[in-house]
């Protein structure tokens, strides 16, 4: 899990609030991942570990008769998704759980910068009158 000064790191990022929102979703993921899988290197956690760990988790158990699947298999959705984003950002695989907080915060501006960029080039030819 996130540390409160790994928190304060992102809250201090000069990012959106919705952007430092989904940032946070995406570095617990990172976090829970690498636990999922016992490493913070290499790829993340198959999709069957990921299961077997959200199915192991007290919290998770609805009653003595197990566990909330409807919730487990929407989580383990979502982790999966967090893995396949991550990997993108690391540009390969086996390198996903290699990622720091700080490699998450660097991408995240990247793609603030370029939509910033993108629409500067839509507004520059229509001339800004923004006063």
């Amino acid at each position: 899990m996130l540390s409160p000064t790994e928190l304060a790191e992102l809250d201090g990022s000069l990012l959106p609030a919705l952007e430092r929102h989904h940032l946070r979703l995406l570095a617990h993921g990172l976090r829970t991942l690498q636990q999922i899988a016992g490493r913070r290197q290499g790829p993340p956690p198959s999709h069957e570990a990921i299961e077997a760990w959200i199915l192991a988790q007290p919290q998770i158990a609805t009653d003595s008769a197990g566990a909330d699947t409807a919730f487990a298999a929407a989580f383990a959705t979502q982790l999966g998704a967090a893995a396949r984003q991550l990997e993108g950002m690391a540009q390969a695989p086996d390198r996903a759980l290699n990622l720091s907080l700080e490699d998450l915060i660097a991408w995240a501006q990247r793609e603030a910068d370029a939509r910033v960029a993108k629409i500067e080039t839509i507004r520059a030819p229509l001339g800004d009158h923004t006063p």
